[in-house]
């Protein structure tokens, strides 16, 4: 576990880790909807100075260009590479046609402010997007540079999940529910599993046995390991429980539906069968990309410290509650710097949320799913006519981000026009604040 940095926060590389994942096995979003996009500048190259070069996409499909002030949608990426984001990000290029968006995907922000400039757009108006933590950044981008971004889409972004602000147990509490929604005997072998797992290691053999048991493919070095994916397991399918594959309700069916004479472990293993199918043996690093997550945790342990724990009953998972003492020690002990558990709450604000941005704030769109454990720190209620909180209770993470499909829910359908119609009045609003100021 020291290689992975703190252990409290592994589930928050978990939003990335499942975009690489459900592109290519779990949801298979199609990217014939992505126009061809043009990629400038090498990325993860040092020049000579040591410094890193990043990268952003443009696509000028839709642009009906400067001359007519058409707008400017921009993508901020998160902890993820840009290129998951290209396939798997619909909500730009579904609507870039409509209001003949110019569509930037970054990395990082400064390269918007060269865009503009190089293309003399500086009355386009601009809307950011992001999910996740992009989300974060998509909302606290339009909070401090009103000036630059007219308006704000945050998707699943637990802004609220920072300095006690929401209780520490909120996204496993969610997690909870959303099993035991499914089954109540899903959800009660699961919390009957974590101590027949102790129980079993406990034995002389007993780590051999769990091996052979889950039929990992590498020995099993403690128990931990087999609780660290079990838990990612069902965070994951929480978090991303959307149609049509519903990973919930596949891993209780798999659950539920084990052989006669299944002990509490047998079918365990029968819903990790049922997520990832019949494999010659099963990798307990399935959820982790060691190229985000070493950024992320760096992150996590500097400035994004996300106190998750859980109480001893309070959810279907081992108690295990946030100990910040213990969490700066890991950081300094990973990477020789403790966390600023206060920073975000002190640079972007999060104390009295409601009550600061109605005051000064305007132009941001939250939108959650309630099924999505991350909506636990998200904002859920409209602060003001312009900050608005729309949300479904059957959603789950950045739904309404993907690339619009078919065989879409009609509620998804629904927020995501809800959203695109308040980005159509602020547009709206800009353009005729210009014609006035103009007159």
């Amino acid at each position: 576990m020291a290689t992975r940095g703190p252990r409290i926060q592994a589930l928050w590389h978990l939003p990335w880790l499942v975009f690489l994942f459900s592109t290519t096995r779990v949801f298979c979003a199609s990217t014939s909807k992505v126009p061809r996009l043009g990629v400038h500048g090498p990325y993860g190259a040092r020049n000579h100075h040591g410094k890193v070069k990043h990268r952003y996409v443009v696509s000028f499909k839709y642009w009906r260009g400067p001359d007519t002030m058409a707008p400017i949608f921009v993508y901020l990426g998160e902890e993820s590479s840009l290129n998951d984001d290209l396939g798997y990000i619909g909500i730009l290029s579904d609507n870039a046609a409509r209001f003949g968006a110019l569509q930037v995907y970054i990395e990082i922000m400064q390269k918007y402010l060269h865009i503009k400039k190089k293309h003399s757009a500086d009355s386009s108006p601009v809307i950011v997007f992001g999910g996740s933590y992009g989300g974060m950044l998509a909302a606290w981008f339009r909070l401090k540079y009103p000036h630059v971004a007219l308006g704000a889409l945050a998707s699943s972004a637990p802004v609220l999940y920072f300095d006690n602000i929401t209780p520490s147990n909120g996204y496993y509490t969610v997690v909870t529910k959303d099993f035991k929604e499914s089954s109540e005997s899903c959800y009660k072998t699961i919390k009957q599993s974590w101590f027949e797992i102790d129980k079993v290691a406990a034995k002389a053999d007993g780590l051999s046995i769990l091996q052979k048991k889950f039929n990992t493919c590498k020995p099993l070095e403690a128990a931990t390991e087999l609780k660290n994916f079990l838990d990612s397991l069902f965070s994951v399918a929480a978090q991303y429980d959307r149609p049509p594959r519903y990973p919930v309700d596949l891993v209780c069916k798999g659950i539920d539906s084990a052989p006669e004479g299944s002990d509490v472990l047998d079918r365990i293993f029968s819903g990790i069968v049922a997520y990832f199918g019949k494999k010659p043996c099963y990798n307990l690093d399935a959820f982790f990309s060691s190229e985000t997550l070493e950024g992320w945790t760096w992150q996590t342990c500097s400035e994004l410290v996300i106190p998750i724990g859980r109480g001893s009953n309070d959810t279907m998972f081992p108690a295990e509650p946030f100990d910040l003492k213990e969490y700066i020690e890991e950081c300094k002990s990973a990477f020789g710097v403790p966390p600023r558990p206060h920073w975000i709450t002190t640079y972007y604000g999060g104390h009295h949320f409601k009550e600061v941005l109605r005051r000064f704030g305007s132009n941001i769109i939250f939108s959650n799913g309630l099924r999505d454990p991350c909506s636990s720190g998200g904002v859920l209620e409209n602060i003001s006519d312009s900050i608005l909180a729309v949300y479904t209770t059957t959603g789950a993470h950045c739904m309404d981000i993907l690339p619009a499909t078919i065989g879409d829910p009609d509620w998804v359908v629904l927020q995501r026009n809800i959203e695109i119609e308040i980005i159509n009045g602020w547009i709206l609003k800009y353009y005729q604040d210009l014609l006035e100021n103009s007159s």
